[in-house]
């Protein structure tokens, strides 16, 4: 007697994002339809029959999820070569299964499946179902909707195939560029607004590899892997073997992220360099730092070595005046969303001008980001900013090209 199900259940198996959630409701809706002791979905892979996901009505400790059979003593791949009929009502009177070994060691005594075809043509494996008992209802309906299922079930198999594919190339490449050292480090001049000159340099990392993408996605994806401390510390390192260029009273400012800080990565990195008061640790206001009291232990150590610590992209969001406050920053960095066109924004003027009393009471220094026209500049001057960066005063540029110019005056 196969049990009745509702189309609503195929639109709920759709709207789960999870792809192995899917399946597995797709495999345990199929059961109960039909009714069904068993149901699984196999993988053929080095010579082996692997049960994959598996659903049962009772504890079974053979059909279990990583178990596996050789392949050529399964009806599986007997399936995929056509040599086994989709539907055996009673498998005693089949002249192939009856005398399987696997036959007595699953207790099949009915069986229906269907091979799970890849788009590439290739045979993934099985969709399964058996009874212990023989059972003379299973018929082509049964068939045509198991085959309806397993077609699902191949698309969502393809699609996590394709997906673990990409996630492997993904992590191939961040592996490939942490091996070969195949960052460059571009630096970005900070103005002085006092003086005039270059007072110091945001250092930025660069990927020229094709196909292109930003430095954000690298770092992102080195992290989803494990591998983003591997490259931020490769990042540093290459920043720090560059510090001797630079004049000495020219800086150079780092962004790290707070989780690296607080695993000693970054001391790690800088446990050579006894004199680090040309540097400064950059940390975004969009990094997350749960315990304060932890970040301001492990910067201490930082500290009495001269590091100063900025606080980026203030002005972006909320979590950035608490980073301030928490981590005693040396440096506010105000965000490029706060000073495009400051100058013609009476509301952003208002902010920044908040911010900037504040920055001034605290002894902060202030940095303005992402000035694009002389007239943000002159605005700025007003509020008493520190200093200013932005492709108005120079882009990120190549070691030599930096150097060339760190003597510029702004004009």
């Amino acid at each position: 007697m196969h049990v009745n199900f509702s189309e609503n259940l195929l639109l709920d198996i759709e709207a789960e994002t999870d792809l192995n959630t899917r399946l597995t409701r797709l495999l345990a809706l199929i059961r109960k339809h039909l009714d069904m002791d068993v149901a699984f979905i196999s993988e053929f892979k080095d010579s082996k029959r692997i049960f994959k996901l598996v659903d049962t009505k009772r504890p079974n400790e053979i059909v279990k999820v990583g178990n596996f059979d050789p392949i050529n003593e399964t009806y599986c791949n007997k399936l995929a070569n056509n040599e086994l009929d989709n539907i055996i009502p009673d498998i005693s009177k089949n002249s192939i299964t009856r005398d399987m070994p696997v036959t007595k060691k699953l207790n099949i005594g009915a069986y229906i499946g269907v091979p799970i075809t890849l788009s590439n043509g290739d045979i993934y494996g099985t969709f399964c179902c058996y009874n212990e008992q023989k059972d003379d209802t299973l018929n082509k309906r049964d068939l045509a909707f198991l085959n309806l299922i397993s077609d699902l079930a191949s698309q969502l198999i393809d699609t996590q195939i394709q997906d673990n594919e990409a996630k492997q190339l993904i992590k191939s490449n961040v592996l490939n560029i942490i091996n070969t050292n195949n960052i460059e480090i571009y630096y970005q001049p900070i103005y002085s607004l006092n003086t005039n000159k270059v007072s110091g340099y945001e250092s930025l990392s660069r990927f020229f590899v094709e196909p292109y993408r930003t430095p954000n996605i690298w770092f992102d994806e080195a992290a989803q892997f494990g591998l983003g401390e591997a490259l931020e510390m490769l990042a540093i390192n290459n920043v720090l073997g560059n510090m001797s260029h630079f004049n000495k009273e020219v800086y150079v400012s780092i962004n790290t992220s707070p989780e690296h800080i607080l695993s000693g990565a970054v001391a790690n990195a800088l446990a050579a360099i006894s004199d680090c008061s040309n540097i400064v640790l950059e940390v975004t206001e969009h990094s997350p730092i749960a315990n304060y009291n932890e970040m301001l232990t492990a910067l201490a150590p930082l500290r009495k070595k001269g590091i100063r610590l900025a606080i980026d992209d203030v002005g972006a969001g909320y979590s950035s005046f608490q980073h301030i406050l928490e981590l005693q920053a040396d440096i506010i960095k105000l965000d490029i969303s706060l000073t495009r066109n400051i100058n013609s924004d009476r509301r952003k003027y208002l902010l920044a001008k908040a911010l900037c009393g504040f920055a001034k009471d605290i002894g902060c220094n202030i940095i303005a980001e992402g000035i694009e026209t002389l007239e943000e500049i002159n605005t700025l001057r007003k509020l008493s900013v520190d200093k200013v960066q932005g492709y108005y005063l120079g882009r990120p540029q190549a070691l030599c090209d930096a150097l060339v110019h760190q003597k510029s005056v702004l004009s």
